[in-house]
């Protein structure tokens, strides 16, 4: 039984991509999804994902709208953040492949594009703990080197596609594409209910 009296309130950080999923997403696990695009608007919430899109274009909108340092900080006070596909590349400790500035939150190394391009997109499933967790890869990360301190949730042909640092979670896919709730319910459990 939840000792909380307001559903979690999840912002969905609206540069690019799939916010609309997401917020669905977080609304069928019994969350409130919000977008966000503002660095005001990161208070009051309780846990935050940074959604796939083209990384490039999402690492300047976070420039554009002085988001990195007020992204930094909602990550050093405890708060839960997802990063899905680009997501995962800006919160990667490193990025090879053309990289972007990001907020090197989890010990891995991203490596954009890695899957290929939009018409090599694929389905695959996870090998997780997780039985049948479906995978949806659209121009996807790769992750290499993962840290000690880094745990990895979910593998497809060896390769680590949800891994988590603390409060800090990323997936190369998109989960956000598929009817399992699974991660977001995942992710939500470290914000507490």
């Amino acid at each position: 039984m939840s000792t909380r009296a307001k559903p979690i309130r999840v912002g969905v950080l609206a540069i690019q991509g799939d916010v609309e999923a997401h917020v669905e997403a977080l609304e069928r696990v019994g969350a409130e999804g919000v977008a966000i695009r503002w660095p005001k608007e990161l208070d009051g919430l309780d846990a935050l994902i940074l959604p796939g899109g083209e990384s490039t274009t999402i690492s300047k909108g976070l420039e554009r709208l002085q988001l990195y340092e007020p992204l930094e900080a909602f990550a050093a006070s405890g708060r839960p953040l997802l990063g899905t596909c680009a997501g995962a590349v800006l919160l990667a400790a490193r990025v090879e492949n053309h990289p972007v500035r990001s907020l090197g939150l989890l010990d891995v190394t991203a490596v954009r594009n890695a899957y290929g391009t939009q018409v090599d997109s694929f389905k695959a499933i996870a090998e997780s703990e997780l039985p049948d967790l479906p995978c949806v890869f659209i121009r996807a990360p790769r992750l290499r080197r993962p840290g000690p301190e880094l745990e990895v949730l979910a593998r497809v042909d060896g390769w680590p596609v949800w891994v988590r640092q603390g409060t800090v979670m990323a997936t190369t896919f998109h989960p956000e594409l598929t009817s399992d709730p699974r991660v977001h319910r995942a992710f939500l459990a470290l914000a507490g209910d």
